[in-house]
């Protein structure tokens, strides 16, 4: 009998303990269900969310090229990204704005390892707590993060062969220590261009040709420091510096030029130039509860100084030409103090509210001396030295509000509030000065409804400014020849811009995006035609200037379809995407606002006319092929190409590139060979057209057919968290610099 018992003992325990087993085998194969069904491309409330961080295409590349696969953004520059083929890009990290130029955003993306980011997030209309411009969007990347101690770096070696050899390389390095983190990074490398011009312009009694090379060398140092202290589990306190240096000296612009096909001179501009910028910023946060609320504070300075000193001289090659010569110094320093205070409330029924307000003040300098050459000695020209002082005090508000009304429906609404001051001034000419005081109220809102698993729907709106450069307020000229230059404008004006999308997304994968732009006195460079005419000799002398200026309107009516995807258990990974886009631009340019009455002399403009409706295209095509079932081989096939398209200064004819790269993984090294612009197609190419018969021709060919080594080496522990980033105070001015 208790025998019996025992094994009926033993038998239900076997199929307990057998139930049992099949119930964790179950859970795993769950598990493993979830985990190969991870939504990799997802649509948030206001933003898109691409997961990188298990995907084959975040390994062994960098930042740069790990955006080129992101969807809805394209770079054909290789230089800067545009969101759905229109929306200038501007970068955050981790919450941050990036406290840089566009160049200098470049270097640190291309010296950025691609295994550190986490995701990427896309916000195509950013809400009012974004310090952004007119129709910019935001890239928001986030980068991966641990509680370990402990320390980790990357190493990453590169050589690019163009026209000139250009080798580069950087080092980043991360320590977490309890309740003390610290990141830091430092690149540097040179950089020679070479870019080879073809410019024409004139009319029907006139005609000026001038063809030559342009030879940039550049060396680049940069770096950043972050520093995160946790004063206890609630408080934080953070220190980062940012800083970059580029020195391009030896600068040389060749141009041969032609007057009504006839040889008459040639002309050579070298060029020293430097640019330093250094940026500081002191943040604190609190949590002021459990649910995530929290108060965050930040002060920043930024100090940007950029050097141009030039000489150009113009050699005859014709009796109808002679020499001439003039020596330009163009620097620039720009000053900002900024501080800014920002709260968010989460509730329990997962609404947030966010109130904050900001305080920019910029000071530039801009002492610009231009010498011409006359008689035997350079004489200053009073004209067109200018000393320029810009001042622009910006009080920001803002407010938000967003609610989950159900498990479908959220909604966001908010606005902005931005009071501007700014006075402009040349020392010693009272005519060149403004003073500007304009209020802005910039309304926000999106809707996001999630019809079911597979399907959501968004509609956004949102209403933003647009202020110029500083340096583009500078009234300083750029001269490719004596008589076609660019001319910056302190006169311009901020423009108003108003931005209306609908996304809609199918399964997590297949996306539909309708957007319409309106900018109301809106702000482009237009060349604009005219001559100089000594009233003594009746002798004419013609010119194209590029002037920055405020024309008129432009209206833009988008569509993208797109489709991010991985096929057949992740062998081949695709990114396509199709943008669609009607314009209108409209307005008129009829008078140079920064022209200075010269005695003997009178100078008259022909108007520039912009009446353009047109269709423009972009298409691109991503992919990504694993090679190797080990996970250690991949090739990459890319191609992109842009149809000709109107804008404001003329016709943009068809760009193109098909690009190749292959990855080999090996441990913690990566190296990566890529080929760029494989068939010599991406070119600038523009060209202008007037009713009146005047035209120009712009034509750049900046040999964009680039073969690259990488090398990446991963050392210490990579599951490192990094130090905590945080949004500077003075985010919305440095894009400006």
């Amino acid at each position: 009998m208790k025998a019996k018992i025992l094994i009926a003992v033993i038998f239900f325990s076997g199929m307990i303990s057998a139930q049992q087993t099949q119930k964790k085998t179950e859970e795993i194969k769950t598990i493993e269900e979830v985990k190969l069904s991870k939504k990799v491309f997802v649509k948030k409330s206001d933003r898109f969310v691409y997961d990188v961080a298990s995907s084959p295409v975040a390994k062994g590349t960098n930042s740069f090229n790990l955006l080129q696969q992101t969807p809805m953004l394209s770079s054909t520059d290789g230089k800067t990204f545009k969101i759905m083929g229109k929306s200038n890009v501007v970068f955050y990290i981790n919450g941050k704005r990036t406290l840089m130029d566009a160049e200098a955003i470049t270097e640190m993306l291309k010296n950025t390892p691609s295994e550190n980011i986490q995701r990427i997030e896309v916000v195509t209309v950013p809400g009012s707590e974004f310090q952004v411009e007119a129709n910019e969007g935001v890239v928001n990347i986030v980068m991966k993060k641990s509680k370990t101690n402990g320390y980790n770096g990357t190493l990453k070696m590169n050589n690019s062969q163009s026209f000139y050899n250009n080798p580069s390389s950087g080092i980043a390095f991360n320590l977490r220590q309890n309740k003390w983190s610290f990141n830091s990074n430092f690149n540097m490398g040179s950089y020679r261009e070479r870019e080879k011009y073809t410019l024409s312009n004139g009319d029907a009694t006139f005609r000026n040709d001038s063809y030559g090379t342009m030879d940039d060398p550049n060396k680049n140092y940069g770096g950043s420091i972050n520093i995160d202290y946790e004063i206890n589990k609630n408080q934080n306190l953070g220190f980062s510096y940012n800083m970059r240096y580029n020195k391009s000296f030896g600068s040389v612009l060749d141009m041969t030029n032609f007057e009504n096909g006839i040889l008459s001179n040639r002309t050579v501009n070298q060029e020293d130039a430097q640019t330093r910028n250094h940026n500081f910023n002191l943040n604190y946060e609190i949590k002021t509860d459990t649910l995530g609320s929290k108060l965050t504070s930040n002060i920043s300075y930024l100090w940007f100084n950029r050097d141009k000193v030039s000489l150009g001289e113009t050699f005859p090659l014709s009796n109808i030409a002679s020499y001439s010569a003039f020596k330009q110094a163009v620097p620039q320093i720009i000053n900002n103090y900024a501080a800014n205070i920002d709260y968010i409330k989460k509730f329990r029924n997962e609404s947030t509210f966010a109130i904050g307000t900001s305080y920019n003040f910029t000071n530039t300098d801009s002492d610009t001396r231009q010498d011409d050459f006359v008689g035997n000695s350079f004489v200053n020209n009073t004209n067109l030295s200018n000393h320029f002082i810009y001042k622009e005090n910006i009080i920001g508000a803002y407010a938000t509000y967003e609610r989950k009304f159900s498990e479908k429906f959220t909604g966001k609404i908010g606005t902005r509030l931005e009071a501007t001051i700014s006075s402009g001034d040349v020392v010693g000419k009272p005519d060149i000065g403004f003073e500007r005081n304009y209020n802005n109220l910039l309304p926000y809102a999106t809707l996001n409804y999630a019809i079911n698993e597979n399907h959501n729907i968004t509609y956004s709106f949102s209403s933003r400014v647009r202020r110029p450069g500083f340096g583009q307020l500078n009234p300083s000229r750029t001269y490719f020849t004596p008589t076609n230059y660019i001319q910056n404008n302190p006169f311009m004006q901020a423009s108003r811009n108003y931005n209306q999308e609908i996304n809609y997304m199918y399964k997590n994968a297949f996306y539909a995006n309708v957007s319409f732009n309106f900018a109301e006195n809106a702000y482009s460079q237009l060349p604009l035609q005219g001559k100089m005419i000594n009233n003594a000799t009746g002798e004419e002398t013609k010119f194209l200037r590029y002037i920055r200026t405020n024309y008129g309107n432009n209206k833009q009516l988008g569509l993208t379809l797109g489709m991010n995807k991985a096929w057949f258990g992740d062998i081949w990974t695709t990114n396509y995407s199709a943008n669609f886009e009607y314009a209108t631009y409209k307005g008129s340019v009829t008078k140079d606002p920064t022209s200075q009455p010269i005695e003997g002399f009178t100078e008259i403009l022909q108007p520039y006319t912009i009446n353009v409706k047109t269709l423009n295209m972009f298409f691109q095509t991503n992919n990504m092929l694993r090679l190797s079932a080990k996970k250690d081989w991949y090739l990459g096939i890319n191609y992109w190409i842009m149809p000709s398209r109107e804008m404001e200064i003329g016709k943009l004819h068809t760009q193109q590139s098909f690009d190749v790269n292959i990855k080999k993984i090996m441990g913690n090294f990566t190296f990566l060979v890529e080929l760029n612009d494989v068939f010599n197609q991406n070119i600038d190419d523009i060209r202008t057209i007037q009713n009146n018969g005047s035209f120009n021709t712009v034509r750049s060919f900046q040999y964009r057919r680039e073969f690259n080594v990488n090398v990446t080496y991963n050392f210490g522990n990579q599951k490192l968290k990094k130090a905590r980033e945080v949004k500077s105070a003075n985010d919305a001015i440095r894009s400006r610099t």
